[in-house]
């Protein structure tokens, strides 16, 4: 008798239990699935995706900790094979643009019916793209423009990868020790962190900083 093939091994992100939750029993309906873990932010997300090596991780966008556009940023540097898709509230060009730059191959919006989440699954399943119309779109304009127009380029992308760690724990209300404890860094150097992010997105108070990680849909409100 020939051996059944391998669960398609899924995990899901989210800080949200009843979205979460829900999300898992909608993905464990569908036959040869199996949710292999589940994770309340991101920085949890990208430590389960190390250690179980799922086919494909679900990821919502606004995370405490580590939101999911950093998260699968580093869920795909240690695991290449693994697929990534964003689930999020809120699309703007420039943050469908930085998802499909950091590897993430489907972005669906909260909004959309629950067979998007299904169909890009399946889609991810054979290490293809799934695009709404509304991300094709997104991901098109500047072509479909013709004018050799650009996007605005968000100053975060000069960040480093430490450096938007800092910046979201920042914004959450951390001190510069609480950000030192939970990275394990000096505290010398998570002010040194604060000072240069301030700096590279032209900000001068850590008010300013939590309105621009709340309006880049870092975190919540």
């Amino acid at each position: 008798m020939p051996a059944s093939p391998s669960p398609l091994r899924i995990l899901i992100a989210d800080d949200h239990a009843l979205i979460r939750e829900g999300t898992a029993v909608v993905i464990g309906r569908e036959p040869g699935w199996e949710v292999c873990g589940q994770a309340a932010n991101g920085r949890d997300a990208v430590a389960q995706a190390i250690a179980l090596e799922p086919d494909i991780v679900v990821l919502d966008m606004t995370m405490p900790e580590l939101n999911g556009l950093d998260a699968a940023i580093q869920i795909r540097r240690h695991l290449p094979k693994t697929e990534v898709m964003l689930l999020s509230g809120y699309g703007s060009e420039e943050l469908v643009h930085a998802a499909f730059k950091a590897g993430v191959k489907s972005f669906v919006l909260k909004t959309g019916a629950e067979e998007l989440l299904l169909e890009a699954i399946r889609s991810l399943a054979q290490h293809k793209p799934f695009l709404t119309p509304t991300v094709a779109r997104m991901l098109l304009s500047p072509v479909l423009a013709g004018n050799g127009a650009t996007h605005d380029v968000d100053p975060a992308t000069h960040l480093s990868a430490r450096e938007r760690e800092v910046l979201q724990f920042t914004a959450e209300g951390k001190t510069n020790k609480e950000v030192a404890t939970a990275l394990d860094i000096g505290v010398r150097t998570a002010e040194n962190h604060r000072a240069s992010i301030l700096r590279k997105l032209h900000l001068n108070s850590a008010a300013e900083l939590v309105r621009y990680a709340i309006r880049n849909k870092m975190i919540d409100p």
